[in-house]
């Protein structure tokens, strides 16, 4: 796992207390998730989302929304062509195969392709917010958040959710920059 990248985002929602529940207060807020990509085992996928985070190929995820979020469940993001969970596309063209399920969902805060089914991975992605089993072997999982910081960033866009998916606040979580550390 050598490869690190970042996402910036800021979004409307509830303030966390100290144990990570959220408050009553609900004010606009940014934080920065920190991902570690597992290279060594996907390296097709990690390239692909590291690509979209850099923006190098001329297109990716800065300006793009976390379109679905659902609590207790995940946050997902990467239709940076649509905006609502029916675009994208990957680095390699529209869509690309699924690399390998060596890595399972067994873990909060894992980063996951979404796709429509087997081999229609673009560039939209998911981060769990529990253990998410009934996944595996139709998602690849491809990195994870790296440290409790970012971890808590996550729990915090987590909250702006609903059942739905829908974002319950006016400023949706939005990637306002992301890069390669």
């Amino acid at each position: 796992m050598a490869i690190k990248t970042y996402f910036d985002v800021s979004w409307q929602g509830p303030v966390l207390d100290h144990n990570g529940k959220p408050t009553k207060e609900v004010k606009d807020q940014q934080g920065r998730i920190k991902f570690q990509l597992y290279d060594d085992v996907v390296p097709k996928t990690a390239e692909n989302f590291r690509a979209l985070c850099t923006g190098e190929k001329g297109f990716g995820y800065a300006g793009s929304k976390f379109h679905r979020v659902i609590p207790q469940f995940m946050l997902q993001g990467g239709d940076f062509t649509r905006g609502n969970g029916t675009g994208g596309k990957s680095i390699y063209g529209e869509k690309f195969a699924d690399e390998n399920f060596k890595h399972k969902h067994t873990k909060p805060g894992l980063l996951s392709m979404a796709n429509a089914g087997p081999n229609t991975n673009g560039s939209q992605f998911f981060i769990t917010t529990v253990v998410t089993g009934w996944l595996d072997g139709k998602h690849v999982v491809f990195g994870e958040v790296a440290d409790d910081e970012s971890l808590r960033v996550v729990q915090a866009i987590e909250a702006t959710g609903s059942q739905s998916g829908k974002i319950s606040y006016k400023n949706e979580p939005t990637i306002t920059g992301a890069g390669e550390l």
